[in-house]
């Protein structure tokens, strides 16, 4: 009788326990992530949240603000739903229904682009600058919409999946045009206030405690502040805090009551979500039916991700661009939450570039040295070959790969390593160079004399 009482005890008090003892160990699998996070990406600001089931459990300033990145056009896409749920649009519009003018051609044909295409990601467009820039810095919407009507397509519209930040700029501006209100005004008006979202903001915040962005650099991280641009704001360039994320998940989990016009409109959103890999409305289906996004500028990454089903979910929010890295880390946590082992946390390409122009760089200087005592003519050729061989595939080969002007890759995307391990590349040409002349001219001189 006395080991069935006390057998029972025990019982119930691991039944009681149990509760708390799992979210300890979430708690502690989250802690240590996010120091691995830090010291792999050598980013000092990160605002992680972590929703369970109701309750929000948050790491770093919960109300620092921090740039949110392409997680931006999931509130795009909710705007657009939900004017088609109003009927004041429809998803088989064509662009030019709403914007007067507005052209696009794959081939030599003319070309109609759905508002259902923009959505999905299946426009046509892509990412590249070179073939679409993005807006200049004083460029509205509008403006910016008239500098990319007519340009040739990579793929006939509705055919091929290419993520591409234009398609969501151009539904922000079909906002613009439906509404008769600027984007700003009626994200703000229509969306963030009735969702109770006051510490989101469309473009540079107002008022609030806003972490500066970062850029990676020889293993350090460089305060890094770049102006946002009117006309890339639908796409990517909303900031919020980690508070507010985890309310906007709890939005989407259905955890949280919103008014009945935005609540038919995110239920009419997830069933564009059919199948794993689907892309609409800002959000894409990952398996077992997990619902999420990443974002990333040149100064700031962030992921989110839920599961309605299961009413969990992550975001994280940091001030450098190591996107693959941020991923990571949200992955892991959202798996920590369902009892799955976390793993390392991935590294990201930037990442891999700094460690690899660090040691450019520290080579170039190492050789700037060793030329000034080399005087053999032929070791001073090889060196000042091979040198200019690395710098030529760098210049020709990461525009390429980047789609963007090198420009662009070395002074607002790459670490500072790029930029610092070019200079002391050029350098040493110069130098090498210079050398090679001098010695043959002293060579010329010995035999003259």
């Amino acid at each position: 009788m006395k080991k069935r009482i006390a057998a029972s005890i025990i019982s119930f008090i691991l039944i009681t326990l149990f509760p708390f003892m799992r979210v300890s160990a979430y708690e502690n699998v989250t802690k240590q992530l996010v120091s691995e996070f830090q010291k792999e990406t050598k980013c000092k600001n990160v605002s992680v949240a972590v929703f369970n089931n109701g309750e929000t459990t948050f790491y770093g300033d919960s109300k620092t603000l921090y740039q949110i990145g392409s997680m931006t056009k999931a509130f795009t896409g909710l705007a657009i739903q939900k004017l088609i749920t109003e009927g004041k649009i429809s998803e088989n519009d064509i662009i030019s229904d709403h914007i007067p003018g507005f052209e696009a051609f794959y081939g030599p044909s003319k070309v109609s682009i759905s508002i259902q295409d923009l959505v999905e990601q299946k426009s046509g467009f892509t990412n590249s600058e070179k073939d679409y820039p993005s807006a200049d810095e004083n460029m509205t919407l509008e403006e910016w919409a008239d500098s990319i009507s007519g340009k040739e397509l990579k793929s006939l519209p509705g055919t091929e999946y290419a993520y591409s930040n234009l398609n969501y700029n151009l539904l922000g501006l079909i906002i613009e045009e439906t509404t008769g209100m600027t984007y700003k005004d009626y994200m703000e008006k229509e969306i963030l206030i009735p969702l109770g979202l006051a510490n989101t903001f469309v473009g540079e915040p107002a008022y609030g405690n806003v972490t500066e962005g970062s850029r990676l650099g020889y293993r350090n991280a460089f305060r890094y502040s770049i102006p946002v641009r009117e006309a890339s704001i639908p796409a990517g360039y909303f900031y919020s805090d980690s508070e507010d994320m985890a309310r906007w998940i709890g939005i989407w989990t259905g955890s949280i009551e919103i008014p009945e016009e935005l609540s038919q409109a995110v239920e009419n959103t997830k069933k564009q979500l059919g199948k794993t890999g689907d892309y609409a409305y800002g959000w894409e289906l990952f398996e077992g039916d997990v619902i999420g996004h990443s974002g990333g500028t040149p100064n700031y990454s962030s992921r989110i991700v839920f599961s309605e089903k299961d009413g969990i979910g992550a975001v994280v929010l940091c001030n450098m661009n190591v996107a693959a890295s941020t991923d990571s880390l949200c992955n892991n946590i959202f798996e920590s939450l369902k009892g799955n082992e976390k793993k390392s946390i991935a590294r990201d390409v930037w990442t891999v570039f700094d460690i690899i122009f660090s040691i450019v760089s520290i080579t170039g200087l190492l050789i700037f040295a060793a030329v000034l005592f080399i005087k053999k003519r032929v070791i001073l050729i090889v060196t000042d070959a091979l040198i200019i061989l690395l710098f030529a595939l760098i210049m020709i080969l990461f525009p390429i790969i980047f789609q963007a002007d090198l420009k662009d890759i070395m002074f607002t995307w790459a670490p500072w390593s790029l930029t610092g391990a070019l200079m002391i590349m050029a350098v040493d040409i110069f130098e090498t160079s210079i050398r090679i002349l001098s010695v043959k001219k002293h060579a010329s001189d010995n035999k003259t004399g």
